[in-house]
């Protein structure tokens, strides 16, 4: 079992500062991106909306969280232990499983056999939308 990402906030302030923490370094590679795809003044005001950056904070974001990875039996163990709700995605038969708990009492999970990564990006798309969206 082992841990990816940098941020596990322990109260939903912690989330929002982390989250308001985030938006310059969104403006700035958003713009970095702009710049290398080689959009003029103009093409920059009609393509780089709040919108854009705001997907990109969304997404710094949710690519900081810390995730747990580890065996399904890891993961049983800690289910176990856990006075909360979760969501969980994927399939029961499959041997690994990755999962983060938020402070509000609720965590998500999704099971994968091999492609961790995928399952990394998964399950942090899932831990913003069902876990903070609505708090940030």
């Amino acid at each position: 079992m082992h841990t990816d990402g940098t941020f596990a906030p322990d109260s939903l302030e912690a989330a929002r500062e982390q989250y308001e923490s985030v938006g310059p370094a969104a403006q700035t590679v958003v713009r970095e991106v702009a710049r290398s795809m080689d959009f003029d003044r103009e093409e920059y005001g009609e393509r780089v909306t709040s919108d854009v950056v705001e997907t990109a904070r969304e997404a710094l974001f949710a690519s900081l969280l810390e995730v747990t990875v580890g065996t399904r039996e890891e993961y049983e163990r800690w289910h176990e232990s856990y006075d909360g709700e979760i969501h969980e995605i994927g399939s029961e038969h499959v041997d690994r499983v990755v999962w983060h708990a938020a402070p509000n009492g609720e965590a998500v999970a999704a099971t994968f056999q091999n492609e961790e990564d995928a399952a990394l990006a998964t399950l942090r798309r899932q831990a913003y939308g069902r876990l903070y969206e609505d708090a940030l």
